[in-house]
């Protein structure tokens, strides 16, 4: 299932037993919000089904590659349990941005690399 990120200027796919999981958590979040119903309309309204064609390759809906600016070129970055989907000139503004070690939370701050 591909959809947009709901924070990120990216989009976001994901295998669908994932995706079962992580929509049914969305959808049960109460309506009264009106935040919430945008997070609803953002990263559930706008999922599709994705499949491969014969040459292995995923076409992106237009309405999708529009709102992140995904025009040429793309970036796939794999995290574990999703892949997220970067318009390469944002992807490379991300990469320029330094990780401040201190602003992470201190679970991470205790990790080895």
């Amino acid at each position: 299932m591909l959809t947009q990120h709901p924070y990120d200027a990216c989009l976001v796919m994901y295998p669908f037993p994932e995706w079962r999981d992580i929509a049914r958590q969305v959808a049960s979040q109460s309506d009264s919000h009106t935040q919430v119903r945008a997070l609803k309309r953002r990263f559930l309204g706008q999922a599709v089904e994705m499949e491969m064609d014969g040459n292995g390759r995923l076409l992106v809906p237009p309405e999708l590659r529009s709102v992140v600016g995904l025009e040429k070129h793309a970036m796939l970055v794999g995290l574990m349990h999703r892949f997220e989907i970067w318009a390469e000139e944002t992807w490379n503004q991300l990469e320029q941005q330094d990780l401040d070690q201190d602003a992470m939370p201190e679970s991470v701050q205790s990790l080895s690399f």
